[in-house]
Formats: C-alpha cells, structure tokens, sequence
C-alpha cells in the first residue's frame, strides 16, 4: 500500500462491524498473555473448528488511546492487523466486536515462547538462532515501515518465537500511519526502556523511534539488559537522556565487530545519526551471518 492509497483508506468511512457473542463463538481454553490494554486466550474456533489465538482489548483503556487521536480517524488494531501478510507477523484471521462493546483479534496461534523468556534464559535456542532472531525480527519491522505505518511498541514482550524458531510480530495496539498528522510532537506511548529520546521529549516522530527500539531489544538479545539502567517508569527513561548508551563490548567480549556497531549505531540519540532504514541495518546483520557461518564450516 502507498501512500495516497493509505492517506485515501484513513478518510473512508468505517464499515459496520457485527457483534460477536464470544462465549458462544468460541471456547476458551486458558489465558495465554495480559498487556496492559488487552486479553489474550488459547481458544478453539466453533465456527473454523481451529486453534486460534483470541485477544480482547480492554474497552476502557482502548476508548482513552483512541482519545489522543481525535479528528485523525485512526485506523483500529484489528483494521491494520488485517492488512499484515509476512512470515515474520501473526496472521491475523478476523476482528470485530464483542456483545460488550469490546474490539476482538481473531490471530493464529503459535507454538513456542515470548522473546522475553529466551533473553531471560539464555538457553541453547537462543545462543545458536540469536543472529537470524535479529534478521527475521527486522525483516518484520521493514514490512511494516515499507507499508508505511510506524510500530511505536517493539520490545520483547510484543515478539514470539515458534517451535520451529520462526520469529512473530504479534502486538499493534499502538501502531499509527506513518504521515504528518501521527508524527506530530505530543503524542508519547510505548514502552518506557524502548522509548527514542525524541519520543520521550514530545518532538515530531517518524519511524527511525522503532530503528531505536529495535537496536535496543538486539542489545538485550546479546546482553540480557539494557544499554541504559532500565526503569519502569517514563520518569526514570528520561533521566537516561544525556547518558550515553553502555557499549555492547563491555558486556559481551567475543560480539562480533560488526554486530556491535550496527546496534551502536541504531543506539544514536539524534535520530539524524541512526541509521535511517531498517534495511540498512539487515544489510550488516546479513553480511556479518554470512561470514560467521562461513567461518564455522
């Protein structure tokens, strides 16, 4: 989708949305994940007879993120899920509205583990796949930003990781069209320790905030921490503004050079002074997969 083809679907009037009497719809097995806006359940499907992963976002919280775009005509979560078609991002299969008035996701639903248990662990998986994690991860990420939208939320906890270690983009509560309107100064959502510093200081954003959180959930890839003394809250990102990030050596002696300064460098404070393209970054993750494999052989 380009642009005029974006700018021309964010001014169409909505369709209708039918109701959806969940419980009757489908039975839910077990929770499988709470964000902070939504629910999400292991459930099997009685009308497809699959195994799907059904999300409900809160109405409240939903209402009030809908809020902050007023006059904009946001697109909803399940409207740009739907548009997603990448290996590397949860198929969504269907969205509506439930009997109370909630929005629902319909998504396929994956075998395997958060990224978040992998970096926590650190286990075999993630010590012989943590490269291609990173690639598909951006791989993801460049399929969104080609289809012009800006992920405003990319860190662990939004990311799963298949059995078969196939990498998942599975979260787009805070996904907004990446134009004038959304890149505007003042609107500040995402998570705090992934947060862009011109994101933090209420400047105009675009989509080098998510080249920064990316190069922040790599670091964490290798590292198990934070490039910054992490915190949960907005306040405590904000006192890492003037500190330089820590370098990835320091943590890990044996990174590869050439891994160490892709992340680095997506690490820049001045968004003028990252790289300006995911796909500048996968170029130097490939090459450097390329080589390392040779090496091993």
């Amino acid at each position: 989708m380009n642009f005029l083809e974006q700018l021309k679907q964010l001014f169409q009037p909505k369709p209708k949305v039918n109701k959806v009497d969940i419980p009757k719809r489908f039975d839910l097995i077990g929770r499988v994940g709470q964000g902070s806006m939504s629910k999400v359940w292991r459930a099997r499907d009685t009308k497809s007879g699959k195994m799907v992963a059904l999300k409900v976002l809160d109405l409240i919280k939903t209402k009030e993120l809908e809020a902050r775009f007023v006059g904009r005509n946001k697109p909803s979560e399940g409207e740009i899920a739907m548009q997603l078609r990448h290996p590397n991002v949860v198929r969504t299969l269907e969205h509506g509205i439930t009997f109370e008035g909630e929005q629902f996701l319909v998504m396929e639903y994956i075998e395997g583990v958060s990224l978040t248990y992998l970096i926590e662990t650190q286990n075999e998986q993630m010590q012989k796949f943590r490269l291609n994690f990173i690639i598909q991860l951006g791989e993801a990420l460049e399929y969104f930003h080609l289809k012009n939208w800006i992920h405003r939320d990319l860190c662990p906890r939004n990311i799963m990781v298949s059995t078969d270690n196939q990498v998942k983009l599975i979260d787009f509560g805070l996904v907004v069209p990446n134009t004038a309107a959304f890149q505007a100064p003042g609107n500040r959502t995402g998570t705090a320790n992934y947060m862009a510093p011109e994101l933090i200081k209420r400047l105009k954003t675009d989509q080098r905030i998510d080249v920064f959180s990316y190069s922040i959930t790599c670091y964490e890839m290798y590292t198990k921490r934070h490039p910054w003394e992490a915190g949960k809250t907005l306040e405590m990102a904000q006192q890492r503004l003037n500190l330089p990030p820590t370098d990835i050596r320091e943590f890990v002696k044996r990174i590869d050079d050439q891994v160490a300064d892709t992340i680095m460098k997506g690490l820049e404070a001045r968004p003028g002074d990252r790289w300006q393209r995911i796909a500048d970054m996968l170029k130097e993750f490939r090459e450097a997969e390329t080589r390392l494999e040779a090496k091993q052989k």
